[in-house]
């Protein structure tokens, strides 16, 4: 809750929100027709902390539980998802406004002229940019929620739509420690933000979806072993020719995952990120399973020497194999078994 002695701060937030305080929690609560508990409960999943009885609430945050104890009361959530729809909104939306103010409006609201404050710089910046950004959000967010209805509705029976099969992999920074102790923070930061973005970019460009970024780390994962493979081996790619990166390791895995507020859980996930610490420096290792999904669809032989063989003597199939797999050393993965890694590379 902003500071109440501090003006600006008081009209920046009256901007940002578009109404004055006029609640306690108790009022907010009655008017919206809920429980102080289910709004205590609403509130602390979208990631606000307790303020007692401070009147610091708007016409909005009654609104806002109105529609969501309503959607309870019409039967299409359960409490529990309410809540939890609150939680994934409020976390997701807590990183980028933290984003937007650290990284963009940090750099923009500069005093542009001496004697100017940053205060009399943001409050009209903000004014300009509120509409944009919010129309922006609106516009990004349908689009994303038209790409996953779209997976989900593909998904072959109800159980998949919560538990599917699909290929996820790590990338990893080697020595990114050793950096840490090395680097200074302002170069470690650009680094790292470089990073991400080249990963970022190309798994959307190839088909696949960012999970999650690690700093030092990302998680994708992609409907198609095949898309997961050329995901994987642009990163290495991509990081081998810029001098600036560190080298990096790719471990993917394929099978069941359970899919919840975005992210991805399970054994496959595990594997993944096992593989990926066993991985040699700019290379990717993939499980059993994944290769045995590359072979089945036609994106890699079941035997490299004898596909070598059939290309030396003119017998390729008409669609060239994209990926070549090398048995590695079985070993044992912790938690997990035994387990044989395959060395996926990029034929020809």
């Amino acid at each position: 809750m902003p500071d109440e002695g501090n003006p600006l701060t008081l009209r920046l937030e009256q901007l940002i929100l578009g109404a004055e305080r006029r609640y306690t929690p108790f009022q907010a609560a009655r008017s919206a027709g809920v429980s102080m508990e289910l709004a205590s409960r609403f509130w602390r999943a979208m990631g606000f902390a307790d303020i007692g009885q401070a009147k610091a609430l708007t016409e909005a945050d009654v609104l806002a539980l109105r529609r969501l104890a309503g959607l309870v009361e019409a039967g299409l959530l359960s409490e529990p998802m309410a809540v939890q729809v609150a939680r994934s909104t409020g976390q997701t939306t807590a990183r980028l406004a933290e984003w937007q103010i650290d990284s963009f409006l940090e750099g923009l609201t500069e005093p542009p002229e001496p004697g100017m404050t940053r205060t009399e710089v943001t409050y009209p910046l903000v004014e300009l940019l509120l509409p944009e950004l919010e129309e922006f959000l609106v516009y990004v967010w349908r689009r994303q929620l038209a790409a996953a209805t779209g997976r989900v509705v593909q998904a072959g029976d109800d159980e998949e739509m919560v538990d599917r099969r699909l290929a996820v992999g790590f990338a990893d920074l080697v020595g990114f420690t050793r950096l840490t102790r090395r680097m200074e923070e302002e170069e470690l930061g650009e680094l790292v933000e470089a990073f991400e973005t080249t990963a970022a970019d190309l798994v959307a460009a190839h088909g696949g979806r960012l999970i999650k970024t690690l700093g030092d780390e990302v998680l994708f994962a992609a409907d198609e072993a095949a898309t997961a493979s050329e995901i994987a081996l642009r990163l290495i790619e991509t990081m081998t020719h810029d001098e600036t990166m560190p080298e990096l390791r790719v471990g993917i895995a394929f099978g069941t995952v359970t899919t919840r507020m975005g992210d991805v859980f399970g054994t496959t996930v595990n594997l993944a990120s096992r593989l990926t610490s066993i991985a040699p420096k700019d290379a990717v290792l993939v499980d059993g399973a994944f290769a045995e999904e590359l072979m089945r669809s036609g994106d890699a032989p079941e035997s490299e020497a004898e596909a070598a063989a059939a290309e030396k003597e003119g017998e390729a199939p008409a669609s060239p194999y994209r990926f070549a797999l090398q048995p590695m050393w079985q070993r044992p993965v912790r938690g997990l078994g035994i387990v044989e890694p395959w060395l996926l590379t990029r034929r020809g």
